[in-house]
């Protein structure tokens, strides 16, 4: 099944059950899917991860200016969003596993200084697309060329 044919019969469950907020958020996700789309080309898996990442990334966002202003109700909206969003990501790896594989990268381009930062985090972002969030990554390549 395909991530849109999984995304319609979401929608339908979703209105069934008469979740709102589910149905608001795999709706948000479908539209986003069908703006990809509009482009006119063939539309690959690793596009529709990185458009949904973005979703999530600006819900949170979002959410933390919501807090930030004391808006606890709006702020839990964008977070259901965010975890019903999150269902069709692949599985994010811990910090323990990022830590390992950016060591392996930083061995493997030979970094030494934190000057180095730009070389591994242009293999760490590919090899890591879709299972970390970027500003992990950049804060671990950050902190092992900084402490060796």
């Amino acid at each position: 099944m395909s991530l849109e044919e999984k995304i319609n019969a979401d929608i339908k469950t979703a209105m069934l059950a008469k979740d709102q907020g589910k149905l608001e958020a795999v709706r948000g996700i479908k539209s986003a899917l069908l703006l990809l789309k509009s482009s006119g080309k063939p539309v690959t898996p690793e596009e529709e991860i990185k458009a949904m990442q973005k979703m999530v990334k600006q819900r949170k966002e979002s959410a933390d200016i919501y807090q930030q202003q004391g808006r606890k109700d709006l702020a839990d909206v964008e977070l259901l969003q965010i975890s019903v969003i999150e269902q069709y990501l692949p599985k994010q790896m811990s910090e323990d596993e990022i830590k390992t594989i950016v060591q392996q990268i930083i061995t493997q381009v030979g970094a030494k200084t934190p000057a180095d930062m730009g070389k591994v985090m242009g293999v760490a972002t590919k090899q890591l697309a879709g299972k970390a969030d970027g500003k992990i990554i950049s804060e671990l390549v950050k902190k092992l060329l900084t402490n060796g």
